[in-house]
């Protein structure tokens, strides 16, 4: 079994940053597929970001390259998602999520674990 906790979230203006941490516990996640997700109100889950839990291979949703980075540090067992240039369509729940597998996948049904999700919120 792997825990993850999600935080950082919160309510920040257009233009601003935010960083989001995803603790996880549990077992060793090598070989693990880490994710960002968003959901609004009314939308489906979406990918934002990937990175494997071994190597430094990333991926990203287009709305959001060049603004959002995703890294992790394997000493603290935690990934982080730094999201500069926020817009209000980035308001959304964030969730961390665990895969059992190096493969990057963006559809959220091939995540195994989940965290409890953050709510990010950007005014106009």
């Amino acid at each position: 079994q792997v825990q993850l906790v999600d935080s950082g979230g919160g309510l920040v203006q257009a233009g601003g940053s935010l960083r989001l941490s995803c603790a996880a516990s549990g077992r060793t996640l090598s070989n693990y597929q880490m994710a960002w997700f968003r959901q609004a109100p009314g939308k489906e889950r979406e990918f934002v970001a990937g990175v494997r839990w071994s190597g430094s291979s990333t991926n990203y949703a287009d709305s959001v390259k060049g603004r959002f980075t995703i890294s992790r540090d394997n000493a603290k067992n935690t990934v982080y998602l730094q999201m500069n240039s926020l817009k209000p369509e980035d308001t959304a729940v964030y969730y961390c999520a665990a895969r059992r597998s190096p493969m990057t996948r963006t559809s959220p049904d091939n995540y195994d674990y989940w965290g409890q999700g953050t709510q990010v919120t950007v005014s106009s």
